[in-house]
């Protein structure tokens, strides 16, 4: 019979009419949780948000976002005027008349392409300061955002700089857009790096100005408007075929003592031979009787006086298409270059994660697997026992609170068991009547504890204290027993060691999406995970769904704790520090009611994984004890730690990188890297299915929860170690029922 215990605090009247009724403390508490939580989430996105431009900015820096390969051969250059084709190699457009410029005799303006290398760039400027000739460098922005102090070294040694574009891209085929893009961020490399912009440019692919068609021409026509110099070739080492030392000197040496421009690459490729060949060259146009100049200078010569490009802030000749960065383009250019060297070491430092990532994820497959059967067939063996039966009765705990949906079938399926219970049924200061319900079933055995509203960890307490048993059964108030779950969970208590049994916890409402996808997770990553720990004698966390203890440990241990929001993994593992035994009990189920929105499901698992880092750190001694504390300390919470905590906040890793593949690099590869990956986690979750002789039918829904659920798992998980870094503490939250499992509507 049902007996009602004194009320701790009387029930409140209904509120006077046409006033507006006060918060209680919960809801205070829970308002400013809400408040604190905002800008917590926010920042979480944030940084998934920064992620995401590091990794395209660096891709965009390697030419694997936004790349442009094609390369224009064989165009009609009926629009380019003869004039030019047939011109020296230095193109300008003074007063917007199209003019060349020859390099004058017996001179020999050195360029260089591609650069800066850090391995050969600096090479090459040690050999021209070594023979104290100039050289002007055509440089491609990623790569001076890159490098920005070989380019500082450059400017400052005295040799002159130009465009080569920011990607290297044929610009024939771009937009008048993409074209102004390519400039202008290559010229905030340049300020960034070397405090000047210049107005010297060459373009990808380029050649003699005879190359010149109607599609770049266009191109030269408009930058030269805006007061750039294009500089063509007269003579090509081709030193990119690596033809050999000697090739590469005879190539680049002009006929019958003309002046040439002559085209070098310091970087592109393996440049050894450039480097070996440079020198030799050097020194073969010098007996010649050779002078070497940059652009600027062949150009000043040619063109004494008026003609010559303007060297403000600059004060060199040689240097004459320098000016000086000033202004917001010095401290963009400055920002830029902060940017890449963000992104520099960033991405390599995640990619290393990755792989670790990986390495651990494919580890932890692979031991789940081999310690899962191993736990399954010790656990069914014929001869495994744990001892005598136990079969006296027990206390079964359910803490409430405004549990109206689900009480009067946890509490049936409760009344059904084929062992001997009572039930305390603990009522944390409902305000929807659940204490009402429980009494008025008039079940058998049953007790209805009232309390002020005071959280889950003193439900449980108080329940402990009016239990008459010293094993009790602790669960939630939306769950539903088995007739046979407590005989099943009370078993292992035969061995003298152990201090508490975890649960099978089954998902009852999963016919609905989000129900499915919780399904595959909990028993795949759930009693998976508990099976491996059990053997390993390190299990972190007693679902709160269906627990049993003894009375002593959990006194021992100082009862159920509200320093955490994971009170169970708390419980738990100060049971392992205590020295008791945790173990699993796969025959044991229970179907509980899962978050039936993605709302409350990011309620629940962002307690989780908070709470989870609370108890860890709560518990952090433990890796310098000794004995069974220093046991778990230094097995069971790195474990804990590695597969819970660092391994699924890298995970979005692999989603990044795989996602960035397919969309930049190679999407085959990348997508069948993904499929093998969820081929090996089809395999585990097969498995774990068989186990628990569940229906195969859900795992089809597993690609589509590698796509959608997951990732929400990892935003929950971000966000809860957002809020551990900044300080945030919550309170235990309250989810909305249905009563689905109750009426059995949701399993199957």
């Amino acid at each position: 019979m049902t007996t009602p215990t004194t009320p701790t605090t009387p029930p409140a009247g209904p509120p006077a009419r046409g006033r507006r009724r006060a918060p209680s403390r919960m809801e205070r508490a829970a308002g400013r949780a809400a408040a604190l939580q905002r800008p917590r989430v926010l920042l979480a996105l944030l940084l998934l948000l920064a992620l995401t431009c590091v990794m395209l900015l660096d891709g965009y820096l390697r030419a694997e976002v936004g790349g442009d390969q094609r390369v224009r051969t064989g165009a009609s250059a009926s629009d380019v005027p003869e004039d030019v084709l047939d011109g020296g190699p230095i193109l300008s457009f003074p007063g917007g008349q199209a003019t060349t410029v020859s390099v004058p005799d017996k001179t020999i303006v050195l360029t260089f392409d591609d650069g800066p290398d850090p391995t050969w760039t600096p090479q090459v400027l040690d050999i021209l300061e070594k023979y104290d000739v100039p050289g002007t460098f055509f440089l491609v922005g990623s790569m001076v955002s890159r490098h920005p102090g070989i380019v500082r070294d450059m400017v400052e040694q005295g040799n002159e700089v130009g465009v080569h574009t920011f990607t290297h891209v044929d610009l024939s085929y771009q937009s008048q857009a993409r074209v102004t893009r390519e400039i202008e961020q290559t010229q905030l490399a340049l300020a960034g790096a070397a405090g000047i912009t210049t107005t010297l440019f060459r373009a990808p692919y380029s050649s003699q100005t005879d190359a010149i068609d109607d599609y770049s021409w266009p191109v030269y026509e408009s930058l030269g408007q805006d007061g750039y110099t294009s500089v063509f070739i007269d003579t090509d080492s081709d030193d990119w075929k690596r033809p050999g030392v000697s090739k590469i000197v005879e190539w680049a040496t002009p006929e019958d003592g003309e002046g040439a421009s002559v085209l070098f690459h310091d970087a592109g490729g393996e440049r050894s031979q450039t480097i070996e060949a440079l020198p030799k060259y050097i020194e073969k146009m010098k007996a010649k009787g050779y002078t070497f100049t940059t652009v600027s200078g062949a150009t000043a010569e040619q063109r004494p006086a008026s003609g010559a490009p303007d060297s403000t802030g600059s004060g060199d000749g040689l240097q004459a298409a320098h000016h000086k960065a000033t202004g917001a383009t010095l401290y963009e250019g400055k920002a830029l270059i902060a940017a890449v060297a963000v992104a520099e070491w960033t991405v390599p430092a995640l990619s290393a994660g990755l792989v670790i990532v990986g390495v651990a994820v494919m580890g932890r497959f692979a031991l789940m697997l081999v310690l899962a059967r191993r736990h399954h067939r010790r656990r069914n063996g014929r001869r495994f026992g744990w001892g005598p039966p136990v079969t006296g009765p027990v206390s079964v705990i359910v803490p409430a609170y405004n549990e109206k949906e689900c009480i009067e079938a946890t509490l049936r399926s409760l009344a059904r068991s084929t062992h001997p219970i009572e039930i305390i049924v603990v009522d944390d200061g409902s305000t929807d009547g659940t204490a009402d319900i429980a009494e008025s079933l008039g079940l058998p055995g049953v007790r209805v504890v009232r309390q002020a509203n005071a959280g889950k960890p003193a439900a449980l307490n108080n329940g402990v204290r009016h239990a008459r048993y010293d094993i009790v059964v602790m669960m939630d108030g939306d769950t539903v027993f088995e007739p046979d779950t407590v005989r099943h969970l009370v078993q292992p208590f035969a061995d003298p060691s152990v201090g508490a049994v975890a649960g099978n916890a089954k998902v009852g409402n999963r016919r609905t999406l989000i129900g499915a996808w919780q399904h595959i997770e909990y028993v795949m990553g759930f009693n998976l995970d508990r099976r491996m720990y059990d053997l390993l004698r390190c299990m972190p966390t007693i679902p709160g769904a269906i627990g049993a203890f003894r009375r002593e440990a959990v006194l021992q241990a100082g009862g159920m704790s509200d320093d955490t929001l994971a009170e169970d993994t708390d419980i738990t593992i100060a049971l392992h520090r205590a020295g008791w035994r945790v173990v699993y009990e796969e025959h044991a189920r229970a179907w509980t009611e899962a978050p039936g929105s993605l709302g409350q499901l990011w309620s629940q698992r962002y307690r989780w994984s908070y709470g989870t880092m609370q108890a860890l750190w709560k518990h952090r001694r433990s890796l310098t004890d000794k004995g069974p504390s220093g046991r778990f300390g230094r097995v069971g919470m790195p474990l804990v730690v590695l597969f819970q905590v660092v391994t699924p906040l890298f995970a979005p890793l692999i989603d990044v990188f795989t996602l960035y593949s397919m969309l930049f690099v190679d999407f085959r590869a990348a997508l069948l890297a993904w499929l093998a990956v969820l081929g090996v986690q089809l395999v585990c979750a097969a498995y774990a299915f068989r186990l628990d002789r569940e229906k195969y039918r859900y795992l089809l829904m597993m690609p589509l929860q590698q796509l959608a659920y997951r990732q929400m798992m990892y935003l929950v998980l971000i966000h809860s170690c957002v809020t551990a870094l900044t300080g945030g503490r919550l309170r235990w939250q309250k989810l909305k029922r249905t009563g689905e499992v109750g009426t059995g509507a949701g399993a199957g």
